[in-house]
């Protein structure tokens, strides 16, 4: 699914959930003015450039997208109730992924990245505005604005360190 070209051809919300799909949107494909989003930071790399490590026992660039794709489940699941267990890999948070050559797995996982952040979207565009002040989890710290919120922000941090791993393991 593509995101829309315009603010008007969103299906009507209040203004403030717009506002966040927005920042979902521009976090995961942009335009953003400090560099590649997330979605952007992955454009054009092989199988082979995501799996390598900066270090032994450091995350790499698949783990990395795999980790943010799990979290937009993760926020997904919170805002609609849903109990953990859904998502498409066996594990949590971090996925172990080291084989040079698997283009094909690493096309398909850039597609579940894709699919994470478009059902996300969908359960944000449906979320009652009243509920955006509601607190979520036992604790109730967090509401679901600020869990929105984090999870836009949780995508340009993982953007970031992706362009910084590019710059580390780039042939010099």
């Amino acid at each position: 699914m593509t995101r829309p070209k315009s603010a008007d051809a969103e299906p009507p919300a209040a203004a403030e959930l717009q506002l966040l799909l927005r920042m979902l949107d521009d976090a995961f494909r942009g335009p953003s003015w400090h560099g590649p989003a997330l979605r952007g930071s992955l454009r054009g790399l092989t199988s082979g450039q995501a799996v390598a490590r900066p270090q032994s026992g450091r995350h790499n660039i698949w783990e990395q997208m795999l980790h943010a794709a799990y979290w937009k489940y993760t926020v997904h699941r919170r805002l609609r109730g849903e109990q953990r267990g859904s998502f498409p890999l066996a594990g949590s948070n971090w996925f172990e992924r080291a084989d040079a050559s698997d283009a094909s797995g690493w096309r398909r996982e850039l597609a579940l990245l894709d699919s994470m952040h478009e059902q996300l979207r969908t359960a944000v565009a449906a979320l009652p505005e009243e509920r955006l002040r509601e607190p979520i989890g036992r604790s109730g710290k967090l509401n679901h604005e600020q869990l929105i919120r984090g999870i836009a922000l949780h995508d340009i941090y993982h953007a970031g360190q992706i362009q910084l791993l590019k710059r580390l393991l780039a042939p010099r």
